[in-house]
């Protein structure tokens, strides 16, 4: 049975079950959403307080992530974990460099550990 008989099946007999009865928003237009698939992908991450820098292409999402990390380092009180922290961004840009480009070139090298560690013990 092809797919699309399939699932017009499955939809028939959860009708004939009654499980479509008093869905919530039954009878109510479809909420009108501006642009496509990728703008209700953002959305639907965002009202359940998801990250979207998933979506970036990992330049863009690292660049990102290295913006917030003095932030994201305020909050971190032992040294090892600025550390692990700072490596494994590390390893992620040089991943970053290693794989052909996905979007725009990531425009930065591995950060300096020691010197990220000084900026936070600051």
């Amino acid at each position: 049975m092809p797919v699309e008989h399939w699932v017009d099946r499955q939809i028939r007999m959860a009708e004939e079950r009654g499980d479509m009865d008093n869905l919530p928003g039954a009878g109510k237009p479809l909420p009108k959403r501006q642009g496509g698939a990728v703008e209700w992908v953002v959305q639907k991450l965002r009202d359940e307080n998801h990250d979207t820098s998933v979506l970036l292409p990992p330049s863009l999402a690292i660049s990102k992530e290295v913006a917030a990390l003095p932030a994201r380092l305020a909050r971190i009180r032992t040294e090892r974990e600025v550390r692990d922290i700072v490596e494994d961004l590390n390893k992620r840009i040089l991943d970053v460099h290693r794989k052909p480009p996905e979007g725009p070139p990531l425009r930065m090298g591995p950060l300096d550990v020691e010197e990220v560690v000084r900026e936070w013990r600051a």
